[in-house]
């Protein structure tokens, strides 16, 4: 999504700019000065934009869900069945971490945290990755997966997915091993698999 790269656009020049200062020194350890000295504009340029720094991080994790989701939805998957169909999304997921390294540390660091209101991951997690969800109760509903709460098998398959990037973040000369990208599959089916 152009909105995270370097350009004249302020805006996205801000958000590139609090992505790696948050992946580098935290939330806390990152003041709104440091975002706008890195992003080549003056602080009032920041708050003209971002209300606050909790109101341009919530706007960032938006962002950057919504580039994830997009390019997985670019794959249109249609055909095969619900588990080919679902392997192929989750190794199209693992390629975008390893092609997004930044990003992805960025989910990383604050999938989880309480910086993040869980009424915006939620949001995130519904909405932007809702197809996620219709997949799970297609597969609910045909028998092939476990009827269980689909809240809890949503995050459920969000932990699995941010240990699974974790690990080959980690050993990126992994990330393309054929062997372990299907371990990785493997594990997130059998959680939900009956």
């Amino acid at each position: 999504m152009a909105i995270l790269q370097k350009g004249t656009d302020k805006r996205g020049q801000i958000l590139s700019a609090a992505l790696h200062l948050f992946n580098g020194q935290g939330f806390h350890g990152t003041s709104t000065a440091s975002i706008a000295k890195a992003a080549g504009v003056a602080t009032g340029t920041l708050f003209h934009h971002f209300p606050s720094k909790e109101a341009l991080l919530e706007t960032l994790f938006l962002t950057v869900k919504q580039e994830f989701a997009d390019s997985l939805a670019a794959m249109a998957i249609l055909e095969g069945s619900l588990e080919d169909r679902a392997r192929q999304l989750w190794f199209g997921a693992i390629d975008w971490a390893l092609e997004n390294p930044d990003k992805q540390q960025f989910f990383q660091q604050f999938s989880m945290s309480v910086e993040i209101p869980l009424s915006l991951r939620e949001q995130a997690m519904q909405g932007i990755l809702g197809f996620i969800g219709v997949m799970i109760a297609e597969g609910q509903q045909s028998g092939v997966l476990s009827r269980l709460p689909l809240p809890l098998m949503l995050e459920n398959c969000h932990g699995q997915y941010l240990a699974a990037t974790r690990f080959f973040l980690d050993h990126p000369e992994l990330g393309n091993d054929a062997e372990h990208k299907e371990a990785s599959f493997r594990l997130f089916w059998h959680a939900m698999a009956l």
